[in-house]
């Protein structure tokens, strides 16, 4: 196997790593900050609100709406080609972030109700998104 063909690592730093061993263990944790309550997903260094670098992390349901989707085509990595064309999915989370994840069902229609979960590809968390098929989901 070339390196080219080798699933590029998620960022190992301060901080990012909290949410990637939460993910790895099925869990989807979002940034609180620590001076204006404000919800953050993706894990930043700095509140995009209040500028505090205070951080907390919270355990999202996973549960959200369909916001966008976009069907990928072109591989921004060589490893993802054989894998063409899929989906990824913005997700409206209840609490308040979008996330984004690649897609598992049929047909999408904005506002859709989906929960995400994570596979784990070469020890690597991959989040993905399905439909909500009933209460139990």
């Amino acid at each position: 196997m070339s390196e080219l063909t080798v699933r590029p690592k998620p960022p190992d730093n301060d901080v990012s790593r909290p949410y990637w061993k939460a993910a790895a263990n099925g869990q989807l944790l979002i940034q609180k900050c620590g001076s204006c309550s404000a919800l953050r997903h993706y894990p930043r260094l700095i509140c995009d609100q209040c500028y505090s670098n205070a951080t907390e992390w919270i355990v999202a349901s996973g549960r959200g709406s369909i916001h966008s989707w976009t069907i990928v085509h072109h591989a921004f990595h060589p490893a993802f080609k054989e894998e063409l064309p899929y989906t990824l999915v913005t997700v409206d989370l209840d609490e308040g972030p979008r996330a984004i994840g690649r897609w598992l069902g049929d047909k999408l229609t904005i506002r859709d109700r989906v929960i995400g979960h994570f596979n784990l590809d070469n020890d690597t968390p991959i989040l993905f998104f399905k439909p909500v098929l009933s209460l139990k989901d």
